[in-house]
């Protein structure tokens, strides 16, 4: 497949064919979005993910300790998030999906997978691609400002791109992340009990604020400063896909932790916060698991994530 070069602006993408990516060693395995038929991918990626529900106020229900199954993480405990954008129409992710089902292993990791949508004109349309994921990497990379749209493409904990078949670039931005020390600074607690998934916040760890979403934060700034949303994932913990035409025609791929809904729980700024919803809000779709994200900036600007968890629904 040829490298083709997916030049962002406000929200949309203009392929050009030939143009060389602007991290040439980040992207030298990946494959960029395609020149023919930009539009379905330009609808794509000037959509935001929806909000499924009204963000919830910040008198919400608390956490009941009597009413509730043993919590899985705090934020504290969780080392990194790490998203993969993949697709059934790219013969270079099936490397990249491999390594996150490596990745998924590890119970310090929130390791996802985001399919997209800008491969379907390929002869094979992504049975789990979502549009909401391709706008997100848009978003990704108009936040960071440069070009770096391809799959496989990791990001980790919302700030560092990295190509999603290359472990060790990928332990290696889990490194850099956390050494910024706004990354995962907000303790996160998630359970699922009595038909219901429950989320509480606490303050940052540290004094740790988010001022600044991609750089991080200066050393002391109030936890005030915070902002961002909260969102809640619905997560298939294993799909599998016999692809039946494209670039892996005749493969079957197992996809790993794959988002399957968004449901925004609210607006951050940190400090103690609670909410609760019906399982039935995020479950359907085989969804199995679910992620909390609390997340800088905003769904059109995504920037550090400051707090995750991940729990399973049975």
């Amino acid at each position: 497949m040829t490298t083709r070069h997916a030049l962002i602006s406000g929200g949309l993408v203009i392929a050009l064919a030939g143009a060389a990516l602007p991290s040439a060693a980040s992207a030298q395995s990946g494959t960029t979005p395609p020149s023919a038929d930009p539009l379905p991918a330009t609808r794509s990626l000037s959509a935001p993910p929806p909000v499924t529900s009204s963000p919830a106020s910040a008198g919400g229900p608390q956490l009941s300790s009597a009413h509730t199954t043993p919590v899985q993480s705090l934020g504290a405990q969780t080392r990194a998030v790490v998203e993969l954008f993949t697709s059934q129409g790219c013969s270079s992710c099936p490397a990249a999906d491999r390594v996150l089902a490596e990745l998924k292993k590890d119970p310090t990791l929130i390791a996802v997978s985001m399919p997209v949508t800008y491969w379907d004109y390929l002869g094979w349309k992504d049975t789990l691609a979502d549009p909401r994921h391709t706008a997100r990497q848009a978003a990704y990379s108009h936040a960071r400002g440069d070009r770096a749209v391809y799959t496989p493409q990791v990001i980790v904990n919302g700030t560092l791109p990295v190509l999603g078949s290359d472990k060790a670039a990928i332990e290696g931005a889990m490194a850099k992340s956390r050494a910024r020390g706004a990354a995962l600074s907000v303790p996160v607690r998630l359970s699922v009990a009595d038909g219901k998934v429950s989320v509480s916040t606490e303050a940052p760890k540290g004094g740790v604020a988010a001022g600044v979403a991609m750089a991080g934060p200066p050393a002391g700034a109030p936890a005030a400063a915070m902002a961002g949303e909260v969102w809640l994932l619905g997560v298939s913990s294993a799909v599998e896909v016999a692809v039946g035409r494209g670039e892996n025609n005749g493969r079957t791929i197992v996809y790993s932790n794959v988002v399957r809904r968004w449901h925004k729980l609210g607006d951050w700024t940190g400090g103690l916060r609670s909410w609760s919803v019906p399982v039935g809000e995020v479950a359907g779709d085989k969804v199995d698991a679910v992620a909390v994200l609390i997340q800088g900036g905003s769904s059109t600007a995504p920037g550090t994530i400051f707090g995750a968890a991940f729990e399973r629904l049975k």
